[in-house]
């Protein structure tokens, strides 16, 4: 499993086209064979906090390689990002603990 964890804060410049991207991207990935999920957090300071998981090196691979994906990448650190720091790691050991209902 491979996780990324992306990190970002959007400039003033980020309005309804940052918006329609993020959502057709947030649809695009889910569709990207070997996706396992996605989580999005937002900090008081505004800072971002994306976390997404992929089956393994060769999905991200794809996911990166996606040609509508590498437009908003572009557009992002032109337009709509002040700042974003991007982390991949693999996992290398899960647990897990649910309690019963």
């Amino acid at each position: 499993m491979i996780v990324v964890l992306f990190r970002s804060k959007l400039t003033s410049a980020a309005g309804d086209d940052y918006t329609a991207m993020d959502a057709e991207m947030m649809q695009l990935i889910q569709q990207n064979p070997g996706f396992v999920d996605v989580k999005s957090y937002k900090a008081e300071d505004g800072e971002r906090l994306t976390i997404v998981r992929f089956k393994d090196e060769e999905t991200l691979k794809a996911w990166g390689a996606q040609e509508r994906h590498r437009v908003a990448q572009s557009t992002g650190r032109e337009k709509w990002y002040e700042y974003y720091k991007l982390e991949t790691a693999k996992i290398i050991r899960t647990s897990e603990f649910e309690r019963e209902a």
